[in-house]
């Protein structure tokens, strides 16, 4: 199942919050301030309502005025309790994302969480995602669920993140906006959509272009989005969505020691300039989503989807290292095609007088990959591709069955359950095969049930409490299996996918006047944690590392302060540790571990406290905003014997429109870093070299304009 059901609340009488009322008696309520009737939709609706939902769900607006650089995910992401996005100055590598901790270990991409765009997965069958063709110009909004209904999605599914554009409600919009700020950076795009009796459509493109804040970090990427929708029949829907991202040759700055950060943040690593470290990108996706009702309250939705993803990337691998038969080489040619489908059918009615709801499908994914590797030198020259060093045939798929069920078994009481059963199967067949060098070939397959279910009071129109439970896995990815952690020839078929039980306990209010107060508890236990073993010569390898425990506290407020004053917080506090110790390597060439990781150990990358403020103000023509952005201090390695520190960062930002009949012109401005802090931005845990540190910019600033129309 693609998505955790809805419903959609009555609004009634508005209300008053105070923290301490989250342990209010829950009975205490006239039968009249019971939600009746409550009107059941799937997550897939466009109001994106998460009220009535046993689970942690934010939906962010992409619509609004926020004067955001759309070529900036991390910006977009800001004030999402439990998310962790960190921008890396590094447009060679996907913006950072972890969901409650999970995730937090990926060196580059995305992995642990699962992403879709138009309901088209960006998350491989392997379970390694990107999120680098978000579309956000053309975006309506992103929804980010947490907690224990993400196992619904299957493997690696520690959190979920869905992009949805933005549809047409005129026969004809359309929308310019181009910006320049600090570095050098500029931003371009232009976006088209309209609607008519039976077609609708959505077209957007956009280019940005940066000089970087550190050296060696200059990129360009472009990226096109088309979506178009048709009604069949008198109530049958079909969606069609392609999407394009280009971004070739981008730089990459690489990580620094903490000396070099204070010494010169804005510096790149020695070897990223002998290297010409640098990374190229294109993808091509094709989405359908067919949906039909078939009466009697039956209904079938239909996905498939294609595409293909090229990655060319030059490593900063010391000649050195590849002098070793076993060696990848210095420079990764990967370029595959991938494709799936999801088939659902649903029904609404009635069990025992009461509204019902079930669910039932089943989704296959297949990933074919071709990955070379080559030297990253000619003789004495860096930076070039040299002699073939790897070359390999790769196959990840999943076959998943699912069901899901709600039930508002009593007026004030509803169930949502759900279980999920997923095959995924690995393998990889070896080109590459000399008399030093043998025949890496190999299969593995993993198969895991993920049960979940979520309890929802509803007291009175206002507030909803809730419990929540569920067991998820994560497999390890392709890049995971690589290499072996004794330093041997073949792939690490002895790891073992991570399983995690998750538990949640939530409170949520809203008002008639449009504030809200969202609080939850959880805690994820995990067994057989994917841990780095070893970093030597250029490749990563990893191990089961036991137990291990995410445990904290969301809070998220929107407050309406005053005509034209709004106030939104985000709170999260994660408590993020290995429960079991175990054994890794940390000098260089290690082959037997023997630096020890001990119970109780924090897990690197994740901080513990996190917080995010947004004071807005609006008038008639003008708005403004003060933005806070705290971070805690975040440990770097398993070891915990390094660490980043915590800061703090103010932004300010101020707009104008001025409108001529069914125009607007928006302009704004955005200052970055008030305080001008030093600050690391983001963190490559576990860099090998003790390079780890990718310091964030100084004060920075952002002006720009758009135009929209109406027809």
């Amino acid at each position: 199942m693609r998505r955790p059901l809805l419903m959609r609340p009555r609004r009634h009488l508005p209300g008053l919050v105070l923290l301490s009322a989250l342990a209010a008696p829950a009975w205490a309520v006239d039968a009249a301030d019971v939600l009746q009737p409550i009107e059941v939709h799937s997550t897939r609706s466009d109001d994106g309502v998460s009220f009535d939902t046993p689970a942690s769900l934010s939906v962010i607006d992409l619509q609004d005025d926020i004067a955001r650089n759309p070529a900036n995910l991390a910006e977009a992401f800001a004030g999402v309790p439990g998310l962790l996005a960190r921008d890396r100055q590094n447009a060679a590598q996907d913006t950072q994302l972890s969901i409650r901790g999970f995730g937090a270990r990926a060196t580059f991409g995305v992995r642990g969480l699962r992403l879709y765009v138009d309901g088209v997965p960006a998350t491989m069958p392997d379970g390694q995602g990107q999120i680098s063709h978000f579309p956000l110009f053309g975006g309506e909004r992103i929804e980010v669920l947490r907690g224990p209904f993400s196992a619904l999605y299957g493997n690696s599914s520690g959190g979920v993140v869905q992009f949805f554009s933005a549809d047409a409600d005129t026969p004809l919009q359309a929308r310019a906006q181009a910006s320049t700020g600090s570095h050098a950076s500029r931003f371009a795009a232009a976006g088209l959509r309209g609607s008519g009796k039976r077609l609708s459509y959505s077209i957007a493109a956009s280019l940005a272009d940066s000089a970087g804040y550190r050296a060696h970090s200059e990129a360009l990427r472009r990226s096109f989005n088309l979506k178009l929708g048709l009604r069949v029949g008198e109530e049958g829907r079909l969606s069609l969505t392609a999407n394009r991202y280009d971004a070739p040759d981008a730089q990459d700055p690489l990580g620094l020691s903490r000396a070099e950060a204070l010494a010169d943040p804005r510096q790149a690593t020695v070897a990223a300039t002998q290297y010409d470290t640098r990374k190229s990108a294109l993808q091509n996706q094709l989405g359908l989503v067919y949906a039909q009702p078939l009466g009697g309250g039956h209904s079938l939705l239909a996905m498939a989807y294609a595409g293909r993803r090229e990655i060319g990337q030059f490593l900063a691998v010391p000649v050195s290292a590849q002098a070793s038969p076993l060696s990848a080489g210095g420079v990764v040619d990967l370029g595959g095609n991938y494709g799936g489908g999801d088939l659902r059918w649903s029904w609404q009615g009635e069990l025992a007088a009461r509204p019902f709801e079930i669910s039932a499908g089943f989704a296959a994914d297949r990933q074919h990959q071709r990955r070379r590797g080559y030297e990253n030198f000619v003789g004495d020259s860096l930076g070039l591709r040299g002699r073939l060093r790897r070359d390999e045939r790769n196959e990840a798929r999943n076959d998943d069955e699912y069901l899901q069920a709600w039930w508002q078994f009593a007026p004030r009481w509803s169930l949502l359950a759900g279980l999920r059963h997923s095959r995924v199967r690995f393998v990889s067949d070896d080109d590459y095969v000399t008399a030093a060098n043998p025949d890496d070939s190999g299969k593995v397959n993993y198969s895991r049930t993920t049960p979940v279910a979520g309890l929802l009071f509803a007291p009175d129109a206002h507030w909803r409490f809730y419990a929540s439970a569920g067991r998820g896995f994560e497999t390890p990815t392709f890049n995971e299996l690589s290499y072996r952690a004794d330093g041997g020839a073949g792939l690490a078929l002895d790891l073992k996918p991570a399983r995690s039980d998750s538990r949640e306990l939530g409170a949520k209010w809203q008002s008639a006047t449009g504030a809200s107060l969202e609080a939850a508890l959880f805690r994820a236990d995990t067994e057989d944690e994917l841990a780095v073993a070893r970093n030597a010569g250029g490749r990563s390898s990893f191990r089961n590392a036991g137990r291990s425990r995410r445990e904290g506290l969301e809070i998220a407020a929107h407050l309406p302060l005053s005509a034209g004053w709004q106030l939104d917080l985000a709170y999260t506090r994660l408590r993020a540790e290995f429960r079991d110790g175990f054994l890794l390597c940390s000098g260089a060439g290690c082959t037997t571990p023997g630096s020890r990781v001990n119970p109780g150990t924090r897990i690197p990358g994740i901080p513990r406290d996190q917080l995010a403020a947004r004071l807005h103000w609006r008038g008639t023509a003008w708005a403004a905003a003060a933005q806070v952005l705290a971070l805690g201090p975040v440990t770097v390695n398993d070891l915990g014997s390094a660490a980043a520190p915590g800061h703090a960062l103010l932004n300010l930002e101020a707009s104008r429109d001025w409108r001529f009949g069914g125009q607007r012109l928006h302009g704004f401005a955005r200052i970055g870093n008030v305080f001008d802090r030093r600050h690391i931005g983001s963190v490559i845990v576990n860099e090998g070299n003790g390079r780890y540190y990718e310091p964030g910019p100084d004060r920075t600033w952002l002006l720009g304009l758009r135009w929209d129309w109406n027809g």
